[in-house]
């Protein structure tokens, strides 16, 4: 049997396809974290989906407390802007899960209703279905992932379809907000000249040229990302407690931290 479970803060936009289309699972567990929005209304109008209320202690520490609440070993970690296509979900009631074996999955992101598949969007393969008696959910902040020492890895072969932003206001929103967390996880450096060459590998060695301007855009989220990462460090080294209250007010609505 496999729990689903699912990190969620204002997720009222898009929580509802995601939950739909998780039908069958044994449980489907949605871990809000303090949603001001219908989240949790929306959670409560699904018969198969159990509703709980935890606080936000970090992308990793709060995936690993959802999986410890579920009532199966094994999880399946789906984020609130992730729907499940039908033949993912076959596919994955089909396998004959082993305990020390962790299966990933590819996801097709899109962006102002296209899939992205230039900028380093694709094939973007995380591993999400694993035993939580073996293993579990790195502790970052953001950009967790699950750890596989010890671990056999399966790619699974068909895709999850992943919407990180609904509009130009997520894009500059999650820029802030991630960009805060994840400068906790690296030293200083040079702000500009990570920008510059994030843009500049996200747009032409990773073919963004080719997909016009929503190419374009998203390596310029990528370029702003670094840059924004890198010069929040600094700020870091002489506003600590500024900075510290910043990061608790931003918490991040849940969706993919990692992607």
């Amino acid at each position: 049997m496999i729990s689903v479970t699912i990190l969620a803060k204002n997720s009222g936009r898009t929580l509802a396809s995601v939950l739909a289309a998780l039908e069958g699972f044994d449980e489907v567990l949605v871990a809000d974290t303090g949603s001001t929005d219908n989240t949790r209304e929306i959670a409560r109008e699904f018969p198969h989906v159990r509703l709980v209320e935890i606080p936000f202690e970090g992308f990793g520490k709060t995936h690993n407390r959802a999986s410890a609440l579920a009532k199966n070993e094994w999880i399946l970690s789906v984020d609130s802007d992730e729907v499940m296509p039908q033949k993912l979900k076959e596919e994955i009631f089909s396998l004959l899960l082993h305990k020390k074996t962790a299966y990933s999955v590819a996801r097709k992101n899109f962006y102002r209703d296209k899939w992205i598949w230039s900028c380093g969007w694709w094939p973007d393969r995380v591993v999400r279905l694993y035993n939580r008696s073996e293993t579990q959910f790195s502790d970052r902040l953001v950009h967790e992932a699950i750890l596989t020492q010890g671990i056999d890895l399966i790619p699974l072969q068909e895709p999850l379809h992943h919407t990180p932003f609904l509009s130009i206001s997520d894009f500059l929103q999650k820029l802030d907000r991630y960009s805060s967390l994840a400068a906790k996880g690296y030293a200083p450096g040079k702000a500009l000249v990570h920008g510059l060459v994030a843009f500049f590998r996200s747009y032409l060695l990773k073919r963004g040229i080719f997909q016009g301007y929503v190419g374009f855009e998203i390596s310029l989220y990528n370029a702003l990302s670094s840059y924004y990462k890198y010069l929040k460090v600094a700020d870091d080294l002489t506003n600590p407690k500024e900075r510290q209250e910043s990061m608790r007010k931003n918490e991040p609505p849940h969706a993919a931290s990692s992607g």
